[in-house]
């Protein structure tokens, strides 16, 4: 299965930021997708089932990631979706993930700010932007080759069940600092603040 969806949603963990010994940058979260539903009859609004996906970018989308994404801020995102059965013992299941083309903050819930900076080509700019966590440009689809070397990574959990993880806190304060690695260079470092209402994420355990 490898189709194309839009989603909205909470992230629900901190995005992990890695790159292999290849040179491939790679991100990874937790997505928590609720729709909510009205009740005409209590004239009130209330979260429906939370759907848990897996979400996974590569290459400049990934640094992009872990230099705007946070857990706790809503956000819409674009990808392909995969399902992947696991094995643990006598238990299995199936891990319902995302190959992101692109994600953004989701506007209806708060203001953001667009950093705009140049785009590398050369190894060692590409380096030095990993480090500063900064960075620009469209990054094309990932491959299956990509997709699979992130479970090929030695710290990467093989699978995942559910029930386990943590229990997040609800109402999470948005307000951020990021930095611009243009401006941290040339005029010291610059900050920018999202600000908007908190976020509750769903009373669910994460399985990540």
């Amino acid at each position: 299965m490898n189709d194309t969806l839009n989603i909205t949603g909470v992230v629900a963990t901190t995005p992990r930021h890695v790159v292999t010994t290849e040179g491939l940058a790679i991100a990874s979260f937790r997505l928590a997708s609720a729709q909510r539903r009205y009740n005409r009859a209590t004239n009130t609004w209330s979260d429906g089932d939370t759907n848990w996906y897996t979400v996974t970018a590569f290459r400049q989308l990934a640094i992009n990631i872990a230099a705007s994404i946070h857990r706790g801020e809503r956000v819409v995102l674009s990808g392909r979706l995969r399902l992947k059965p696991w094995q643990n013992g006598d238990k299995n299941g199936l891990n319902v993930e995302i190959d992101a083309d692109s994600v953004g903050h989701d506007l209806n819930w708060g203001t953001s700010a667009f950093a705009r900076v140049q785009h590398a080509s050369s190894p060692d700019a590409l380096a030095a932007q990993t480090n500063n966590h900064g960075g620009q440009g469209e990054s094309p689809p990932a491959t299956a080759t990509e997709s699979d070397a992130w479970a090929t990574l030695p710290d990467q959990a093989t699978s995942i069940q559910a029930g386990d993880g943590e229990r997040f806190d609800q109402g999470v304060d948005n307000q951020r600092t990021v930095r611009d690695p243009r401006r941290s260079q040339q005029q010291g470092v610059h900050t920018e603040t999202v600000t908007g209402p908190s976020t509750e994420l769903p009373e669910a355990a994460v399985p990540f």
